[in-house]
């Protein structure tokens, strides 16, 4: 038999993949005539072929072939033709198919741990036919190769005696006919930019006193109020008070107040929020870690799920560093009495084809079309397949890892529509095992990748996954105006057609998306897209600055004061502005940064805005959640510009009224005999009472929102 231990994928006469356990499909070039004279071979007994098919397309033939023994991952397979020519038979669509799925799915633990005499490494390479552990130095010099044994399921593991923590690893994995080096998928460690995993001992990462499970306690997701923040906007501009720019650490710094107010951290536990959101944290690839020089990026761009970003830590080259940067800054917000939410992204990756999971397992790990090229529902290129069990496992395994190692109170998934409901339901079976009032919620838009749309976590089958939040774009498009139409208008910004959404969006949309208010987030501002502030420059070019404030004011209040979860994009309460630039993805700071100075200069909004939170955390009332629990909003009859309604709730003292005017034009609106105290009047708002009435209807002022508390 032929030597093909040194076969290289150079160009050839034809290429052939297993695409089932008994079937090879050849691509046959012009030149070989007999489609019929094929061998094909394991390296060391000849297997039976027979033709299952034989069509033209375009230069091309293609060959179907049945084989009489099943394919084995891990074989390498070579097709042999009559004529001389041979080719090695690649690993194709049968990774994706539902037999391979249930006969190597591997359950158990993965990456790198520490033994009494050294380390263990596993990695789940079922396609591999070598697999080899590079030791390095601190030097980067690689000093050994362990060879991996191959074990059940498609695990390989080797036990690597005398390297223990802080040893440096890569795994090479031949797989195709070719060898390539990969870090470990599942490494919890890694060096600047992630070109090297480390063994880890994770106690060794811990701050003093730290304790995950210690966390301010939460009784309901529809207490919560989410602020969204980028980890370097938050302390980046010169004028923010903090010595960490850009860095974890600045969260852990206690400054004086300012001009009133307080700083850092502090500013955010003031302003009354319950949960911070970090955007992705989780290690990306569009910012070099070995670089001084200021760099920018979102972060949506995911390489290694289980490391923390190095480029917000004082010292990427150390791997503990960042890890216990980390842990500083969810014990600091625990601290404060807030909770911390991760931005995830596990929909994607980076680059496909630089993936480890690519490299490590060719065509598994993504979604392909029915013409072999990769599915781009995210329009980033690629789509992971989260409907495969080794992708669902890495997605779970990853979330459990972060809210067990790190104590993180909740997760925002990117891009939600592109993952399979199964999943989804999977993840938050396994974090309700850790701690039940962890969130879990996030962007259930229809998105066009190759799974079916039965089997998609939209927001259309928001009712078939119970305590799984999504953003609502029904409330977002009408309080401010359609998405993609930023001429358009919403009720807040003078489009009265849409009252009827709104008001059915103020009960947290539970007619129409949801089983409970609690799932809804409701929005107007976010990252994405133009904040509020730049967006109603572009609707309404021609307002004064005070009627844009007060637009804007009156749709962060419907925001603030609705049934559901309300989310605050920071710096919304003062009016960020992005200088109009819409996707500020990888714009440079003067673009994102948050802006201290623009918030103490309007900080009478920054009071406003803390006043209306107070009074949501205050009256449980605007804080339901079950269904029937709505019936005790009645609608008042209003003016077209007017959403006016009174929460009656049993066994509570309180009749809550709101009204909301979004017209030009000053309103009277019956609200009911009886004293009744303003808390919010559109420029004032908090606990205790600005005003009292005994008149049973109030004039309302212009882009105007009121709240009265009626004592029984």
């Amino acid at each position: 038999m032929r030597n093909h231990s040194n076969y290289q994928t150079d160009s050839h006469a034809f290429t052939a993949y297993w695409d089932d356990f008994n079937v090879i499909t050849v691509m046959v070039e012009e030149g070989i005539d007999d489609h019929q004279g094929f061998t094909l071979t394991d390296g060391h007994l000849d297997i039976n072929l027979e033709i299952n098919g034989d069509f033209k397309l375009g230069k091309k033939r293609i060959v179907s072939l049945l084989t009489d023994s099943d394919y084995h991952p891990g074989t390498e397979y070579y097709l042999i033709h009559s004529s001389g020519e041979e080719a090695l038979v690649m690993t194709g669509k049968v990774v994706r198919t539902k037999a391979f799925d249930e006969k190597y799915h591997y359950d158990g633990e993965l990456g790198n741990s520490l033994t009494k005499k050294g380390s263990l490494f596993k990695v789940w390479a079922p396609t591999a036919t070598n697999v080899i552990v590079n030791i390095y130095n601190d030097l980067f010099q690689k000093v050994d190769e362990l060879p991996m044994i191959r074990q059940d399921k498609g695990l390989w593991d080797c036990e690597a005696n005398g390297y223990g923590e802080g040893t440096l690893y890569t795994y090479s994995v031949r797989v195709n006919g070719s060898t390539k080096e990969v870090v470990d998928p599942y490494v919890k460690a890694a060096t600047s930019n992630c070109k090297f995993g480390m063994v880890t001992d994770l106690s060794n990462t811990n701050p003093p006193n730290w304790d995950p499970t210690v966390k301010p306690a939460h009784a309901k997701s529809s207490d919560s109020i989410i602020y969204e923040l980028h980890v370097r906007d938050f302390s980046i501009q010169t004028k923010s008070g903090l010595k960490y720019k850009g860095k974890y650490k600045a969260f852990t710094e206690e400054l004086p107040e300012k001009d009133g107010i307080p700083q850092g951290l502090n500013y955010i536990k003031w302003l009354g929020v319950t949960h911070v959101e970090l955007l992705p944290i989780q290690d990306f690839g569009s910012v070099d870690e070995m670089k001084a020089e200021p760099q920018y990026n979102w972060g949506y761009d995911p390489i290694h799920y289980f490391v923390p970003e190095g480029s917000y830590s004082t010292d990427s080259h150390h791997p503990y560093t960042r890890i216990r940067e980390v842990k500083e800054m969810i014990a600091a917000i625990h601290n404060k009495g807030l909770r911390v939410i991760m931005d995830v992204v596990y929909n994607h990756v980076y680059h496909l084809e630089a993936s480890n999971l690519e490299k490590i397992v060719p065509g598994y790990y993504f979604r392909y079309d029915h013409g072999g090229k990769p599915s781009n529902g995210t329009g980033v290129g690629n789509d992971t397949a989260s409907e495969r069990k080794m992708m669902r496992k890495l997605i779970i395994d990853s979330v459990t890892y972060w809210a067990k190692e790190f104590g993180v109170d909740g997760f925002r998934f990117d891009l939600m529509g592109i993952h399979d409901k199964e999943t989804m339901k999977e993840v938050r079976y396994a974090i309700d095992c850790i701690d039940p009032t962890i969130l879990l919620f996030g962007e259930g838009w229809h998105l066009n990748t190759i799974l079916p749309d039965y089997r998609k976590a939209t927001i259309s089958h928001a009712k078939e996954l119970p305590r799984i939040g999504f953003f609502n774009d029904r409330f977002r498009d009408s309080v401010k105006g359609k998405l993609f139409d930023t001429h358009s208008s919403g009720f807040a910004t003078g489009n009265f057609s849409v009252k009827e959404d709104v008001k059915k969006c103020i009960m947290g949309s539970v007619e129409d998306y949801f089983i409970t208010a609690s799932q809804s987030i409701n929005y107007v501002e976010c990252h994405d897209n133009h904040t509020l502030w730049d967006r109603l420059n572009r609707s309404h070019p021609h307002s004064n600055e005070e009627v844009k404030q007060q637009m804007h004011r009156l749709a962060t209040a419907i925001t603030i004061l609705s049934q559901g979860i309300p989310f605050l994009h920071a710096g919304q309460e003062f009016f960020r502005t992005k200088n109009g630039v819409e996707n500020s993805y990888k714009s440079p700071d003067r673009v994102n940064k948050f802006d201290w100075r623009r918030m103490r200069a309007v900080k009478e909004n920054v009071t406003y805005l803390k006043g209306l939170i107070e009074i949501r955390k205050y009256f449980s009332a605007l804080r339901m959640s079950e269904i029937h629990e709505m019936h005790s909003i009645q609608f008042i009859d209003s003016p077209e510009s007017m959403i006016a309604y009174r929460i009656d709730q049993e066994h509570s003292d309180d009749k809550i009224v709101v009204i909301h005017n979004a017209g030009h034009h000053s309103e009277w609106i019956y609200i009911g005999e009886g004293e009744k105290w303003i808390v919010a009047n559109g420029t004032e708002a908090g606990i205790d009472p600005l005003d009292k009435t005994h008149d049973s209807s109030i004039f309302v002022a212009p882009l105007n929102t009121v709240v009265l508390i009626k004592m029984e």
